[in-house]
């Protein structure tokens, strides 16, 4: 089955302060529950359409919103959406709604000002498997990080499989989905975060910097690593020593190493 992206890119509404909460459903469906959701500013995942559907007052005021807010939009066969459905009067729209309210950067700065200990953050640069995403919330709880940092686009937002696979970290780490990461860590670095990047281009062994401090660390996607612009933009490059055959750790099995050697540092 051929699926067509289309991906809108006009400015999305302004994010807002809010502490996380978790969504009952993973699937809303119908043109006016969906309109009534993108109005609302719900997050959503990722829209779908039936390639045949009309442009007719409520699709247009959905795509309108839905450009607004940068909402990614797919075209696909209506039986697909109809496989999904499950009131079978999906009417050719659904919204994969995310599990879980993400929150903005100012919301993870603000919390973290009332803990008492140092801030640690995990910037995710293009995680695309939800399996990895979820790997990385669940050390990301257990090594007591202050949350997680995902993109917009581009990358895994918190899906029903990103929920399962953190097995329930989900619901305490929080996850802030930002528009762009090389922006976020200049915002992070104005306000004394120091930015260390995991890459294979690294000029130290990653236990040979220093974590006590307030850090934010970045992991890129899988088989591509850190980008040029978010390279560029770290504090510091750090790598782990690869002495086998392949030449890079799953990107979750390299943030857990790395929070951990901030965790034993730290302690």
């Amino acid at each position: 089955m051929q699926i067509a992206d289309k991906r809108l890119e006009n400015d999305p509404i302004s994010s807002r302060n809010r502490p996380p909460s978790p969504n009952s459903e993973n699937i809303i469906e119908g043109r006016n529950p969906v309109l009534e959701a993108v109005k609302a500013g719900r997050p959503i995942n990722k829209l779908l359409l039936s390639k045949n559907i009309g442009r007719h007052s409520v699709i247009g005021q959905i795509l309108h919103h839905a450009r607004r807010n940068g909402v990614l939009v797919e075209y696909v066969d209506s039986r697909f959406i109809q496989n999904l459905s499950s009131t079978g009067h999906s009417q050719g729209v659904l919204a994969m709604v995310a599990t879980k309210d993400y929150v903005d950067l100012d919301y993870l700065l603000e919390t973290s000002q009332r803990r008492d200990d140092l801030h640690l953050y995990v910037i995710l640069d293009g995680i695309e498997d939800p399996h990895n995403l979820g790997a990385v919330l669940r050390t990301a709880d257990a090594a007591g990080a202050h949350g997680v940092i995902i993109p917009e686009r581009r990358a895994v937002g918190l899906t029903a499989s990103v929920s399962r696979a953190s097995a329930g970290a989900v619901e305490y780490i929080p996850v802030a989905r930002v528009r762009n990461i090389p922006q976020s860590i200049k915002h992070l670095q104005q306000v004394g975060i120091w930015t260390i990047g995991i890459d294979m281009a690294g000029d130290k062994g990653y236990t040979q910097a220093d974590y006590r401090q307030p850090i934010a660390l970045a992991i890129g996607a899988e088989g591509k690593g850190l980008s040029r612009l978010v390279k560029e933009r770290c504090d510091q490059i750090v790598t782990i020593p690869m002495k086998g055959h392949v030449s890079s750790l799953n990107a979750s099995v390299a943030g857990a190493l790395v929070m951990y050697e901030a965790v034993r540092q730290r302690n």
